[in-house]
């Protein structure tokens, strides 16, 4: 089993920034690539970032590319995501989750095995 904990969210007025953590708990946190994603209401969850389990690759969602930045400290069991020049439009519950290890498309929220709970993330004018 594995418990993800999300935290950080809450309300930054476009432009500014806001940096996400996500901690995990009961299992070797080392050997797993990690992701986040994100949902607004009556939306299917949307891919944002992957970081790979050792932080040699990371690949981005192209709405985030050039002002979202993963990462990760496997000491802490711990990812993060930090947002920067955040957008309305960015405005979602976040989620970190851990990728499958026979995953087909990353992209995909079904190649994820654990999800946490989410963080709100509301960008105001």
């Amino acid at each position: 089993q594995v418990q993800l904990v999300e935290s950080g969210g809450g309300l930054v007025q476009a432009g500014g920034s806001l940096k996400l953590s996500c901690e995990a708990s009961g299992r070797r946190f080392s050997n797993d690539a990690m992701g986040w994603f994100r949902q607004v209401p009556g939306k299917e969850r949307e891919f944002v970032a992957l970081i790979s389990a050792s932080a040699d690759m990371a690949a981005y969602a192209t709405p985030v590319k050039g002002r979202f930045t993963i990462s990760r400290d496997n000491a802490k069991k711990t990812v993060y995501l930090q947002m920067n020049s955040v957008k309305r439009e960015d405005t979602a519950v976040y989620y970190c989750a851990v990728l499958g290890d026979s995953y087909v498309d990353y992209a995909s929220p079904a190649s994820y095995s654990y999800w946490g709970q989410g963080t709100q993330v509301t960008v105001s004018s």
